[in-house]
């Protein structure tokens, strides 16, 4: 299999305060990775630290062979191989659909107005928000605005997809229509990297799901093996806790 991204040892630390230790976990092509854990164990963090939105204190991040935490690495080359799906959706609300998806494109790979346009209406009709294109974000619901977001993500072709718990934010009878969307991606082969508090949707998309506690990696496996029968106790008790809300 072939390691598109591997963590190797990885710290961060705010201040005094120790937010990821020794992470150690890859993620190889065409693969789906679920991170899982309570609110705090940092999840997030790590995710930022994956696209360099924040600076690891130690350790290394691997992109296809190469440590990209190290000096002569260009981080913005890097940071154009992931698209990044937030909570809050980070859409420009003084644009409108069509060209949230098209500005990045645009500025940071250089492709021409038509061009841009025809790929993000290509990602834009594959989210259903094809009919959208000239409504600003105010006029969205949630899960229309998370549509969006990941069709704009989409629209850099990224190598790797990352998600930081893109339902959290929506209300609930909107969850549904973006974990759809998400399952699509999953079943096309992209590679995906998804923080996220729906265990239903990591245990059913997932090829591996990664439990985290405080900081470190307590779990990882198949998510058959972390649902049905985990073999660390505080796996179990997170899950008693989480499925049974």
């Amino acid at each position: 299999m072939e390691k598109v991204i591997e963590i190797q040892h990885l710290n961060k630390a705010f201040g005094s305060h120790e937010v990821l230790k020794d992470i150690n976990f890859s993620v190889n092509k065409g693969e789906v990775v679920c991170i899982i854990g309570s609110s705090g164990s940092g999840k997030s963090t790590l995710l930022r630290c994956v696209n360099l939105l924040e600076k690891p204190s130690g350790g290394q991040i691997i992109y296809h062979g190469e440590d990209i935490l190290d000096d002569k690495h260009d981080v913005y080359e890097y940071r154009k191989n992931l698209g990044m799906v937030f909570q809050h959706f980070n859409l420009f609300n003084n644009h409108n659909v069509l060209n949230n998806c098209v500005v990045g494109q645009i500025k940071v790979l250089k492709r021409s107005k038509q061009d841009a346009e025809k790929v993000a209406m290509k990602y834009l009709t594959l989210v259903g928000m094809e009919r959208f294109v000239n409504a600003k974000p105010k006029q969205l619901s949630g899960g229309q605005k998370q549509r969006v977001a990941i069709a704009r993500a989409l629209s850099m072709e990224p190598d790797v997809m990352l998600f930081d718990e893109p339902t959290s934010a929506l209300d609930p009878e909107m969850v549904g229509e973006v974990l759809k969307v998400m399952k699509d991606l999953a079943q096309s082969g992209l590679t995906m990297l998804i923080v996220t508090h729906e265990m239903e949707f990591a245990r059913e998309v997932s090829d591996r799901v990664v439990f985290m506690d405080k900081g470190v990696i307590a779990e990882e496996g198949p998510p058959e093996q972390i649902f049905n029968n985990p073999t660390e106790e505080r796996t179990r008790e997170f899950l008693k806790r989480t499925l049974k809300a």
